[in-house]
């Protein structure tokens, strides 16, 4: 699992001015649980058995799986045979896909 960076102090004051805002009225409780929602944007890595029931719980070949994340059928191979591990955007779109579902994707 990736280690989780601490954290911001930005963030810390960000969310104490969005409460003194809507403790004064200025924004709405609304505002605050999008603000709440950008806060936790955070994507944790995934093992290669996570991949793997991913990729069968859609019903998707490896090949099918690799385009969807346009990516290559040998880069599925090794994420779930745990010779590599997802990143970036790959990582993003493998965390969409596992909290949403493939219909987000396509």
């Amino acid at each position: 699992m990736t280690k989780l960076k601490p954290k911001s102090r930005i963030v810390d004051e960000m969310q104490e001015t969005f409460s003194d805002l809507k403790r004064a009225g200025v924004i709405s409780k609304k505002q605050i649980s999008e603000f709440e929602a950008l806060k936790n944007l955070e994507v944790k890595s995934l093992q290669p058995n996570a991949i793997k029931q991913l990729r069968t719980r859609e019903k998707l070949s490896q090949a099918v799986f690799a385009l969807v994340l346009n990516t290559s059928a040998s880069t599925i191979q090794k994420w779930e045979s745990g010779e590599k591990k997802p990143s970036g955007p790959s990582l993003k779109l493998l965390s969409i896909l596992k909290n949403k579902g493939l219909e987000v994707l396509i």
